[in-house]
């Protein structure tokens, strides 16, 4: 396992204007497709280096930095699943040079699940852990009045304008803070190692951090995951932890079923990132499946 480690070899990759990281590991199989791992908020290509570790030793995998992440440029652009569906399709047409099986965690889920409804030609299958993005409610909400709406939205652009958002980015960024989420987001503690803290910590250092922080609240919410959902035909394995608490893990997953009846599921004991905290049976599973899919070859 440590030589995988080693042999991971970290490049960037000049996308429009900015600077994307990258990580590559693994050799490409004949019988074995690409993957490519998508990290979720905050995070970066080093969430995934247990996995790299293990599935590049039997599948070319590359790991990547969604911009505004990681060590992908800081830009002040219109994040969200069209900006990012549109990176991650053009990384694997022009760097990949085929098509690839995309796992994504969190809000990395929900810009792989744009690129597999969107540019299917880029994506043999899917593999999503506690994704993110709003399902389109079945029970209209009442519309707030026009003094609530403007109370909001005045609120809102307060706490996003310059200097409020600049220090709600300086509080957000600290060390304890990252931890102290961390430890309600991982069913095991002993997961939040001093080194999960410093890859979460270390990227909201960079030049430009806070105001593409501020900039990725300004966006527009994207298209809806039900009607994402429509749009795709590729395979689908949906890996819950099921202690996260920032989603209903059995509710979220049976929206998923609702909309995409052919999809394989599995419950493991962990929170919101169980690529990081049970990558053992994260790999397995995802190994297994690629084969019953008839996507690899064992």
């Amino acid at each position: 396992m440590q030589t995988a480690v080693a042999a991971a070899i970290g490049a960037y990759w000049q996308w429009r204007d900015y600077l994307i990281y990258y990580v590559k590991a693994g050799d490409r199989h004949p019988h074995r497709p690409p993957l490519l791992l998508v990290h979720g908020f905050g995070a970066s290509t080093d969430h995934w280096r247990k996995n790299v570790a293990e599935l590049s030793q039997d599948f070319e995998v590359w790991a990547i930095d969604l911009l505004g992440f990681g060590r992908s440029t800081k830009a002040v652009a219109p994040y969200g699943g069209d900006l990012w569906r549109d990176q991650l399709h053009d990384f694997i047409t022009e760097v990949i040079g085929q098509p690839v099986v995309l796992a994504g965690n969190s809000i990395g889920g929900y810009a792989t699940l744009c690129v597999a409804a969107q540019r299917p030609e880029s994506v043999l299958g899917l593999v999503l852990l506690n994704p993110a993005g709003p399902f389109t409610s079945s029970q209209s909400l009442p519309e707030p009045n026009l003094v609530q709406k403007a109370l909001g939205d005045a609120v809102k652009a307060f706490l996003l304008s310059p200097v409020p958002s600049f220090f709600i980015f300086q509080y957000v960024r600290q060390r304890s803070l990252i931890r102290k989420t961390l430890l309600k987001v991982y069913l095991d503690p002993s997961a939040v190692t001093d080194q999960l803290v410093e890859d979460l910590y270390r990227p909201a250092c960079d030049v430009g951090a806070a105001q593409a922080f501020a900039a990725m609240f300004k966006t527009p919410a994207g298209e809806k995951n039900d009607v994402l959902l429509g749009q795709m035909s590729c395979p689908l394995l949906m890996l819950w932890g099921e202690a996260d608490p920032w989603a209903n893990a059995r509710e979220r997953g049976r929206q998923y079923r609702q909309h995409y009846p052919s999809l394989t599921e599995f419950y493991l004991q962990a929170g919101h990132c169980p690529h990081d905290e049970v990558p053992g049976q994260v790999d397995g599973l995802l190994k297994a499946w690629l084969v019953s899919e008839g996507l690899a070859v064992a």
